[in-house]
């Protein structure tokens, strides 16, 4: 029981810790015009979406543990799917945006940045709580959280470095590229990310 009221403290953190994410780097936008940043702020509406949608799904399935074992996995199956299917669109949004957007004066990036550090730090610890709450048997949606996890720590680690280059050497046209691809990186792994659970789940029935 211990395990399961940690999940829900921890989702409860996950969705308190990820709220500013969308808000900043979309009021971020008005001043910066970089396209990791817009692709950042998709991703990020995205996974908070993504959160929410399993803290919902997670708390309902408490009163069926260790009752219902059948409903708990139908329940949690179903909050997958959808899971990976919202963040599997997510990025195929971002890879549009990717290769339809390109701006060279990226205006000021330093919000966004600032969003980026902090969360690669946060969410790296995220990455591990889940990881064990998963091993210690706390259930399926905490498996998915902790990947979610890993991919926002690895994405935002790419981030951080991106919007670096770009606040030192904006008009490079190295920044240029690097903003290019790092927009494409992202959008790229969150679309696996995304095909690779709803896989997963259809493979597992």
């Amino acid at each position: 029981m211990s395990e399961k009221r940690s999940g829900v403290k921890t989702l409860l953190m996950s969705i308190v810790m990820s709220s500013p994410g969308p808000l900043v780097v979309g009021l971020g936008l008005i001043i910066g015009h970089s396209s990791t940043q817009i692709a950042d702020f998709v991703r990020r509406s995205a996974e908070f979406l993504a959160i929410v949608m399993s803290f919902v799904v997670y708390t309902s399935t408490l009163k069926y543990r260790d009752k219902d074992d059948e409903k708990v996995r139908k329940l949690e199956k179903s909050a997958n799917l959808a899971f990976g299917t919202l963040i599997g669109i997510a990025g195929l949004i971002m890879t549009v945006i990717t290769f339809t957007l390109h701006t060279e004066d990226k205006g000021n990036i330093i919000p966004a940045l600032s969003i980026a550090v902090l969360s690669a730090a946060a969410n790296s610890l995220f990455w591990l709580k889940y990881t064990r709450l998963h091993r210690a048997g706390a259930g399926a949606i905490m498996g998915v959280q902790a990947r979610l996890y890993r991919a926002k720590t690895l994405i935002d680690t790419g981030i951080t470095a991106v919007l670096l280059t770009i606040l030192v050497a904006p008009m490079s046209a190295f920044a240029h590229w690097l903003d290019f691809s790092g927009s494409l990186l992202v959008a790229l792994y969150l679309t696996w990310c995304g095909i690779k659970t709803v896989y997963e789940e259809i493979k597992n029935k």
